[in-house]
């Protein structure tokens, strides 16, 4: 973005502008930059939200389930759109909040065949997937795109959160090396998830992709943080890069994105 900020944006973003990291110049960057955010449910609505309330220039989101009625508990953006499509969903709250974010939707599944095609327009990207094939998929495109990316997970009253930065510590696989066996970790469906969980942990992302874009304080990098709401505690775990791992060692089995990677365990998270 070139050009001074219009009366209106110097109101909307005051209290951000005078944080002295930020300032102008990193509202400019904000308005400039672009953040894909991968699932429009639990996570992906609070990432969402903040996004663009902070004047993200281009949200892309991907979703292509509709919106139910067990969504509303959690999916804080799509009050009165039950049966409409969460993109369309995402894009109307998004509009309707910020003028000054441009909305790309896309309304198809995310998949070998157009994982890179969209996440290379992208400058970070929110991992709000509820299945683990779709996180190890995001963080493989990821990883040889070389993008970031913030990665979450929620489940009854826990979630984590990490950051990827390819070729700057572990990735997604080097914390997570296999998936695990399906049955083993209940759905959401199965599960139940505290409502507010998601929005902590969704806001957390969004927190990340921010900080990123403006190249202020410490990402998760090399660090799983974990939640608890029940006796609300945070910690953390560390973690570091595998030389073996598939995708992002010294000897990658993974050099390109081909669907039959990512077959494996569908199970559904909480993620949306």
């Amino acid at each position: 973005m070139s050009g001074s900020f219009t009366d209106e944006q110097i109101r909307r973003y005051s209290r951000q502008i005078i944080l002295p990291e930020v300032g102008g110049k990193g509202q400019k960057k904000l308005l400039a930059s672009r953040v894909l955010v991968l699932g429009a449910g639990g996570l992906g609505s609070s990432a969402i939200a903040y996004l663009a309330a902070a004047g993200v220039g281009t949200l892309g989101i991907v979703d292509d389930d509709l919106v139910e009625m067990s969504n509303l508990q959690r999916q804080i953006i799509h009050g009165g759109n039950i049966g409409l499509s969460k993109a369309k969903s995402a894009e109307t709250f998004v509009r309707s909040l910020n003028s000054d974010v441009d909305v790309v939707t896309y309304q198809e599944r995310f998949s070998a065949e157009n994982a890179g095609r969209i996440v290379r327009e992208y400058d970070f990207v929110v991992d709000g997937s509820d299945n683990f094939a779709t996180h190890y998929l995001i963080n493989d495109v990821c990883v040889l795109e070389k993008k970031p990316c913030s990665h979450g997970s929620i489940l009854r009253y826990e979630g984590y959160t990490t950051t990827t930065i390819p070729q700057k510590g572990p990735c997604y696989r080097c914390i997570f090396k296999k998936t695990p066996p399906p049955g083993l970790i209940p759905s959401c469906q199965e599960a139940g998830v505290f409502g507010v969980l998601p929005g902590i942990i969704g806001t957390i992302q969004a927190s990340e992709a921010l900080k990123y874009i403006l190249g202020i304080g410490e990402l998760l990098a090399g660090r799983l943080l974990c939640f608890n709401a029940l006796d609300m505690s945070f910690f953390e775990a560390g973690a570091d890069k595998r030389m073996d791992c598939a995708v992002c060692g010294e000897q990658p089995l993974i050099t390109k994105i081909e669907q039959k990677n990512y077959l494996e365990n569908r199970q559904k998270e909480c993620g949306l």
